[in-house]
């Protein structure tokens, strides 16, 4: 920024400047004055330029404009970035305090911001990063010309301290007791739920609700999984507070509803003790599956050190603990393990089973443990529960198998009914797998199969992870009540031979699967239809609208 700066001054010396970018906007500066002037007036005008034209945001010269983010200015050309943009592209840990106040964290730098100084309209909240982008890794550049912001990273992308404990931010809730149950997987989805609007706002969410009203036929001593509680979460059935249906008493609440709504979560499978360390920092607790060799309650096993709460399994034993990983210790002595792995380095687990485990309830386990990293699970987007006002969807069960064509692509339809006069607002769907590249598409008037067709593209992305994801559409739908309207999506994903996520009978725990629900189709090219429920499925395909106050001028917004 300096640089240009520097430039105009020299330009401004000579002669009055006429400055064009690639609009049709055109930015006029004379000299009027001393050269400090002319500059205040010119990056004025630049300024306001800037604020009327998003401008195109790249990373290291790679476009971002496939990605929902953007960058903003204020009055003096101070660039603004949203709070996605620094976690998810910068690797900066972003942490919200219920005074409105911002830290933002990169490695081991610490930068405060107080409410007054961010930028909040309805896009969100943006953060002053121009006189701080050096502290974060960084640095930045704007084109006129372009009208484009260029941030390049200038430390090797090390944006991760040694030691981080979720603890230590208020990033965590209280250690919690499962008791006789088999409810871990429950304890530890929703424990890393809880941690991702910390600090600004705490909730305990209700282990009992998620457990009992997930439409799987499975008793609490049965346990369950990582599906299971998405599926849940995603159906809108949760998550509940705890205080409205409390731990352990027998009973369950099924006309409670859903306190927020998941729009996001991802899978990841084979994580490099790097990546976890990077979910944490940035979104919250990681959910992960272990084999634990304790029984309830006991601290002796030939893989635990009671005398440092450390635990490391290298035998071949399958998974049977949910755990949330909330923090490491690159400098962890491998010493301090009952049985000594390769290298130092822990994560900090917290566990389900009350504070009289580990410590406080909470233990080491090595980065070399079999199953720590090889599958996690991470909620990384929680929204209010009015984000939407009405869901649309078959399959309360989730993520059961999937289907394909046996090509890496595919295409998927569900069919609904508008219940009354709404805007059609997001889709959301699974990714099957990584590097799922995707397209979603309406069809504002569905009559037949053949109607499909007809369908107009809204949306498109891609997909690092695999996981649960909501597309909030560029343009909105005008809904009757009565129409039916179909949402569409393609699919591209890398190795796989069956990329569509589906809701189908898997032995007794779906026996209460309902594919009646459902009118659902797959197309390898988009051109000829197959009806889902012929096979005996549901497609995982949601829509999700908001209820029309006042009526949108045109029936469909969207390109071709």
């Amino acid at each position: 920024m300096k640089k240009l700066i520097a430039v105009l001054i020299f330009i401004m010396a000579a002669v009055s400047v006429i400055l064009y970018s690639t609009s049709d906007r055109q930015i006029s500066v004379s000299k009027n004055g001393s050269y400090e002037d002319t500059v205040d007036t010119l990056i004025s005008e630049i300024a306001e330029y800037a604020q009327m034209t998003p401008a195109e945001l790249l990373v290291n010269g790679r476009s971002m404009a496939g990605f929902d983010y953007g960058a903003k200015f204020g009055e003096n050309m101070e660039i603004y970035c949203s709070e996605d943009f620094l976690e998810d592209v910068m690797g900066c840990c972003v942490l919200d305090y219920a005074d409105g106040d911002v830290k933002v964290e990169r490695n081991k730098k610490e930068i405060y911001y107080s409410g007054s100084e961010l930028m909040v309209d309805a896009d969100g909240t943006f953060i002053p990063v121009s006189d701080v982008i050096g502290d974060l890794g960084y640095s930045v550049e704007y084109v006129l010309k372009d009208n484009s912001v260029n941030f390049t990273n200038n430390d090797g992308g090390d944006n991760l301290p040694n030691i981080y404990d979720l603890r230590t931010d208020g990033r965590v809730t209280e250690v919690r007791d499962q008791g006789k149950f088999g409810t871990c997987w429950a304890f530890a989805a929703l424990g890393s739920l809880e941690t991702i609007l910390l600090p600004a706002e705490e909730n305990i969410y209700s282990v009992d609700h998620m457990s009992q009203n997930n439409g799987y036929s499975l008793t609490l001593s049965e346990g369950g999984e990582h599906t299971m509680s998405m599926a849940y979460l995603a159906s809108w059935k949760g998550p509940v507070l705890e205080k409205d249906d409390p731990y352990g008493d027998g009973v369950t609440d099924s006309t409670l509803t859903a306190v927020k709504h998941l729009e996001e979560a991802i899978v990841i499978n084979d994580a490099s003790p790097e990546t976890i360390k990077s979910a944490i920092y940035k979104y919250g607790g990681v959910e992960s599956s272990i084999y634990m060799a304790l029984s309830y309650g006991s601290q002796n096993s030939e893989y635990y050190n009671s005398g440092t709460n450390s635990y490391f399994y290298n035998g071949d034993e399958t998974p049977n603990h949910a755990v949330v990983i909330v923090g490491w210790n690159d400098n962890y002595p491998k010493q301090n393990f009952a049985i000594t792995p390769e290298s130092d380095g822990a994560f900090i687990c917290k566990n389900s089973w009350g504070t009289e485990f580990g410590e406080d309830g909470y233990f080491y386990i090595s980065y070399e443990d079999v199953y720590v990293c090889s599958q996690v699970v991470v909620y990384t987007v929680l929204a209010d529960a009015d984000n939407y006002d009405n869901i649309y969807q078959c399959d309360m069960l989730g993520w059961v198998g999937q289907i394909g064509f046996s090509k890496p692509q595919a295409y998927f339809a569900n069919v609904y009914t508008a219940e009354s006069d709404e805007n059609l607002a997001a889709v959301s769907f699974y990714a099957t797998d990584e590097n799922t590249t995707f397209s979603v598409y309406v069809v504002p008037e569905y009559e037949s199969k053949e109607s499909l067709s007809n369908r107009i593209k809204v949306g498109e992305g891609q997909t690092r992870y695999a996981g649960y994801y909501t597309v909030d559409l560029n343009q909105r739908m005008v809904l009757y009540e009565g129409q039916r309207f179909a949402v569409v999506v393609y699919v591209y994903t890398p190795g796989s031979t069956k990329p569509i996520a589906i809701e189908c009978y898997a032995e007794g725990r779906t026996e209460d699967v309902d594919i009646s629900d459902g009118e659902g189709y797959v197309s390898l090219m988009g051109e000829i239809w197959h009806r889902a429920e012929s096979s005996d499925c549901n497609l995982c395909l949601k829509a999700f609208t908001v209820n029309r106050e006042e009526e949108l001028i045109g029936d469909v917004y969207g390109d071709d």
